[in-house]
């Protein structure tokens, strides 16, 4: 028996049907719990994403430092900012949890985790 076949079918009987209706009713609580487990996965999955770009040093170069923010629904995640000067660069990463973090954050970070959760939908 074949779901969403498109060929003509002859009657069925109220046994196959009977049938049919179970092997539905099977398939939706296999989408039902299917759904449930995905929407458990998504609450931390990074689903919130802030960037900014920024020059430290305002006399000489340009926009090559960043600060991004990736954070999941609860607003757990980090923040890594990277600086670049003419002979190295240097990364930070700060953990964030509810949106804040037990490190101070500079006003880059801070907007970048605003831009992130300003976007939330």
């Amino acid at each position: 028996m074949s779901f969403f076949s498109t060929e003509k079918k002859k009657t069925e009987t109220p046994k196959e049907t009977q049938k049919l209706v179970e092997e539905l009713g099977k398939r939706v609580q296999e989408l039902q719990n299917d759904l449930a487990g995905y929407k458990k996965a998504m609450k931390s999955a990074v689903t919130k994403v802030g960037i900014v770009r920024f020059n430290p040093f305002h006399e000489i170069g340009s926009d090559q430092s960043f600060s991004l923010a990736c954070l999941d629904q609860e607003k757990n995640g980090f923040v890594l900012t990277s600086h670049y000067l003419k002979d190295h660069n240097r990364v930070y990463a700060k953990p964030l949890k509810e949106g804040k973090s037990e490190y101070s954050l500079s006003e880059e970070e801070k907007e970048a985790i605003a831009k992130a959760t300003t976007n939330d939908q």
